[in-house]
């Protein structure tokens, strides 16, 4: 699940907070870095859960309903559609998420009122009250039903994004990837599969994990190499003038240019430009785009860089 422009904002953010603190532990470092990795799995399951609780929710309402001193006829015979979701009935006992909130004991019972308002705002949607009224039921418009209300209600949500942010720190920037992974995954689920539905794994393969690692060590160990190159063509500037997080951007930009032969000069300089939009200044993509590209330049003039 974890991809690589998941790793490099947290690269950024590691290596920004490890000058912060003095640059003094290299390792404490690293493992902070993984560890801040393994929390954006975390709330990759937690996001997975929060469907069910929905569910579970809308569960309650109706039985509350039903035990009202005089309920309706409707109340007495609601349409349970929605609560017998059937892609929702295999997250449920999914193996894999249920191992997750047995081993890291996170559940949605302490935010009941915020799932009873989610839950709220979803049966107000025309998504909601659309399938609730279709005559036709079948597994793959109950899976779809989710794709869609993920994408419209929990995907953009002001309201969740605090929720998260007071549990964790480390989920700030995460989120806006992370529903991409639960988007992706609400779409790989087959019925066939049962409990034993694969989740996407933490890391694709052992490449992403030593790319992790690999990209953090160079930045830092060959930090003097690379801000040495940056000076040098950023002779207007003095270096101290520049913005602390470009120069960090732009090191880590470095590492990748020129520790990974296989990823392409472009591929690098875009997804660092945006970082720069989100982490440093409203002008600092073109300045440090401009930049590396000045040095990637000399690079190649002085045979310096090599690219598959």
């Amino acid at each position: 699940m974890i991809n690589r422009v998941l790793i490099r904002l947290k690269i950024v953010q590691i290596v920004y907070a490890y000058y912060q603190n003095g640059g003094k532990n290299l390792d404490t470092a690293e493992k902070e870095l993984f560890f801040s990795l393994s929390k954006a799995y975390d709330l990759y399951n937690y996001l997975l859960l929060l469907m069910v609780e929905i569910t579970k929710q809308a569960e309650r309402k109706q039985q509350a309903a039903k035990a009202k001193l005089l309920p309706t006829t409707e109340e007495l015979y609601p349409n349970t559609k929605f609560v017998n979701n059937r892609f929702i009935a295999q997250l449920e006992v999914n193996q894999q998420l249920l191992q997750f909130s047995e081993n890291q004991k996170k559940t949605w019972e302490n935010e009941s009122e915020f799932v009873k308002s989610l839950c709220e705002k979803i049966m107000a949607t025309d998504t909601y009250k659309e399938y609730m009224a279709a005559e036709t039921s079948s597994y793959e418009e109950d899976r779809e039903l989710w794709r869609k209300l993920y994408k419209t209600v929990i995907f953009n949500n002001d309201d969740l994004d605090q929720v998260l942010e007071d549990q964790s720190l480390y989920w700030n920037d995460d989120k806006e990837i992370v529903d991409t992974f639960v988007l992706k995954t609400i779409k790989r689920f087959e019925e066939k599969n049962g409990a034993k539905q694969e989740l996407l794994p933490e890391f694709k393969d052992d490449d992403d994990q030593d790319f992790a690692r690999r990209l953090f060590r160079r930045t830092i160990l060959n930090a003097d190499y690379y801000r040495h190159l940056i000076s040098e063509n950023t002779k207007n500037w003095e270096l101290d003038r520049v913005a602390f997080m470009d120069v960090v951007i732009m090191q880590i930009a470095l590492a990748e240019i020129l520790s990974f032969p296989n990823i392409p000069v472009s591929v690098s300089l875009n997804e660092y430009v945006e970082i720069a939009k989100l982490y440093s200044t409203p002008k600092s993509g073109s300045f440090i785009n401009g930049t590396l590209d000045g040095i990637v330049n000399v690079l190649k003039k002085e045979n310096k860089l090599t690219k598959n």
